[in-house]
């Protein structure tokens, strides 16, 4: 029996429990002892695929490859592979022939843009592992975390993917969003919507993140249930300039709903923000929902959390070339419907396929998503949203690189598609193409407080 029948008939197992309502087990020391054995220290299957398109698990560097110069944070990241050439380059003339390595969001995105759309195809890398705080983490977990609160919140985990050896969607679900990042951000980011007449809508923010979920001088103890601090200042457009968002979320963000407070230059005065989560739109011309912020983040109870089970997908993975200092945002905005293709790479990659349908009763705008999670990371890659009449109608992506300087990988562009309007956000351009700066900034809790938000309006 293949490796891939078994996750068939262990997910059909999965789903029937998870209808009964009944409880699951937590992982066994035997099964948690396969970590670093015949499944990688994060969780993923060490093999490579049968016809070797995907390798094997190497991990053979930590940090900056041999032969790399790279300055530190803030400054630009090098290519390790920046002398390779797509092995093909899939569009809508040939994509029958791959269409088993594709989703139902790329195959859209080929047909809706037939002359512009591609994919263009790499050699695949499993070259690299994480730090060993993170490796301690995931293997701590394993054997210790539980879901919570009907399956909608976790206990007894902390700093990394808490189910490294997921038995449902939940589980799976919370690998992805408590997945271990970095434990400080900073960066000045671009958002643009362009849209299906050309026009652009463009908005800059200063970005500060602090993580105490990553934070290496904290426990579960001593987190107060805070997942992650964020400070977002608007830089442009001059309309917003000033207004200031300041806010926490939570380890348990469904008992423990995100708080936010915002500062409004107008008013000159700061007031609790009201719809930070779920549907509500947020960022450059409302485009997309809070709770699609690296493709998924927030609360979960709105949705039945299903694994379909894996597949072999071609996803954003390595993704330096769009962050050169080279490529500018016009050249990165340069067409019609998405991104321009010569600045992407994808890799083929084994993923978790990861299915949320709306719960009867429950309300938001997309009825059922359907994520692909890369099983080295855990981290949500692509993504297909439909909306109430089972239409598909946006397709995300997220790409990614290995931060040399915290050793582990790092979301960078979020890439949001309208197939119905024609019209597409990118998320977290680099201004100037200067990087955000990764665990180098010293933050403190008081930072992120509605008092330091006031001080800060009055400046």
């Amino acid at each position: 029996m293949s490796r891939f029948t078994q996750t068939l008939l262990s997910t059909a197992l999965t789903v029937g429990l998870l209808g009964s309502g009944l409880a699951y087990a937590k992982v066994s020391p035997e099964e948690a002892a396969r970590l670093g054995q015949d499944l990688t220290p994060m969780g993923a299957e060490k093999a490579g695929n049968a016809d070797g398109s995907i390798p094997a698990w190497s991990g053979k560097w930590l940090g900056l490859p041999p032969g790399l110069k790279f300055d530190g944070p803030g400054t630009p990241y090098p290519d390790p592979y920046a002398a390779e050439k797509p092995l093909f380059v899939i569009d809508a003339k040939n994509m029958d022939k791959y269409a088993d390595n594709l989703t139902d969001g790329q195959k859209a995105l080929l047909k809706r843009y037939p002359d512009t759309f591609k994919i263009p195809v790499y050699p695949s890398h499993r070259d690299f592992r994480v730090d060993p705080k993170l490796v301690e983490a995931v293997k701590h977990n394993a054997v210790n975390a539980e879901l919570a609160n009907d399956n909608n919140d976790t206990k007894n985990a902390w700093a990394g993917s808490p189910f490294p050896i997921p038995k449902n969607g939940s589980e799976l679900m919370f690998n992805h969003t408590l997945a271990g990042r970095a434990a400080a951000e900073e960066a000045n980011y671009r958002q643009a919507v362009v849209y299906a007449n050309k026009e652009r809508v463009l908005e800059e923010v200063n970005y500060k993140i602090f993580s105490i979920w990553s934070n290496p001088d904290r426990t579960l103890e001593t987190s107060n249930g805070i997942l992650t601090n964020f400070l977002i200042t608007t830089l442009e457009p001059v309309r917003k300039k000033g207004e200031i968002v300041v806010g926490h979320e939570f380890i348990n963000p469904t008992a423990s709903p995100r708080q936010a407070w915002q500062y409004s230059p107008g008013q000159r005065r700061v007031r609790r923000a009201p719809t930070v989560g779920y549907d509500s739109p947020t960022g450059a011309g409302g485009f997309r929902v809070y709770d699609e912020d690296r493709l998924f983040n927030g609360a979960p109870d709105r949705y039945n959390w299903t694994i379909v089970g894996k597949k072999e997908i071609y996803i954003p993975y390595h993704n330096y070339k769009i962050d050169d200092p080279s490529v500018s945002t016009d050249q990165i905005l340069a067409t019609t419907g998405h991104i321009d293709p010569q600045y992407m790479r994808y890799e083929k990659h084994r993923v978790w396929v990861l299915q949320a349908t709306l719960k009867e009763g429950a309300r938001h705008v997309y009825a059922k998503r359907v994520m692909y999670l890369d099983e080295d990371t855990w981290a949500a890659t692509l993504a297909d949203n439909y909306d109430s009449r089972g239409q598909l109608w946006r397709t995300n992506m997220q790409t990614s690189i290995y931060a040399y300087e915290m050793q582990r990988y790092h979301a960078r562009l979020g890439i949001y598609h309208d197939l119905i309007a024609g019209s597409y956000l990118v998320d977290r351009m680099l201004i100037d193409q200067k990087p955000a700066k990764l665990n180098a900034t010293a933050f403190t809790e008081d930072e992120f407080t509605p008092g330091n938000l006031r001080k800060l309006g009055t400046r």
